[in-house]
């Protein structure tokens, strides 16, 4: 990890101003259902102004619990009952299929993570595919996305072989791609799902997606 905290890269992206055509980073955990509705957004808002977004798995457990120190949101007081229910709101006002509600178990999102982590270094696309099923498995269909069952199912829907990950994942590269993009993200500032960072700028919150639209139209600010 580099010796420039967060803040002081968020300065040092920024001083060099606008990079005309660079991807969006989008950054999410397959947990959040923020970062589910965002996904369904995220690259059909880019295309409309020319741009590519890079997807990234990345783990809020970690950056919110070990390196801020505070629960998750949905187990804080008066907030969390709050987020459940924007969450909801959210879903009926944009027609998102959605129904996982609280109080339905969590799965553990880490191989999903990596499932992702790994897809990516494989084939780009097909990766977007796999998180989207992922998402739907989980959000929709309301399925346990740390069992192999559910994601090998996922991985050949989107036209991955499920065989390669199961020798990746016995030589730990996708563990270790994970691992490198949670250190890489939270080196970069990001510290919650979904997180964009659009010409060094910094966006957190599906709610940010029209200001990005913003962004992207008028060149920044």
């Amino acid at each position: 990890m580099s010796d420039l905290g967060p803040v002081s890269a968020w300065n040092t992206a920024s001083a060099v101003g606008p990079v005309d055509h660079a991807p969006i980073q989008f950054y999410f955990d397959f947990i959040s259902p923020f970062g589910y509705f965002a996904s369904l957004r995220i690259d059909e808002l880019a295309r409309r102004h020319g741009r590519e977004v890079e997807w990234t798995s990345m783990l809020v457990g970690v950056s919110v619990l070990k390196v801020m120190g505070i629960p998750p949101i949905v187990d804080l007081p008066l907030k969390g009952p709050y987020v459940i229910n924007d969450a909801r709101r959210y879903a009926r006002q944009h027609g998102i299929a959605f129904e996982r509600l609280a109080p339905s178990p969590n799965s553990r999102p880490v191989e999903a993570g990596r499932a992702f982590a790994w897809a990516k270094s494989v084939d780009p696309a097909a990766a977007k595919r796999l998180a989207g099923l992922i998402f739907c498995s989980y959000f929709v269909h309301c399925l346990d996305i740390a069992q192999d069952d559910v994601l090998s199912a996922c991985m050949r829907e989107a036209d991955l072989p499920w065989h390669a990950y199961e020798v990746a994942r016995a030589q730990g590269k996708p563990a270790s791609r994970l691992r490198r993009n949670v250190e890489e993200s939270i080196q970069r500032g990001v510290f919650g799902s979904p997180f964009f960072i659009v010409d060094g700028e910094p966006f957190f919150g599906v709610e940010k997606l029209p200001l990005v639209e913003e962004w992207l139209a008028t060149g920044g600010w």
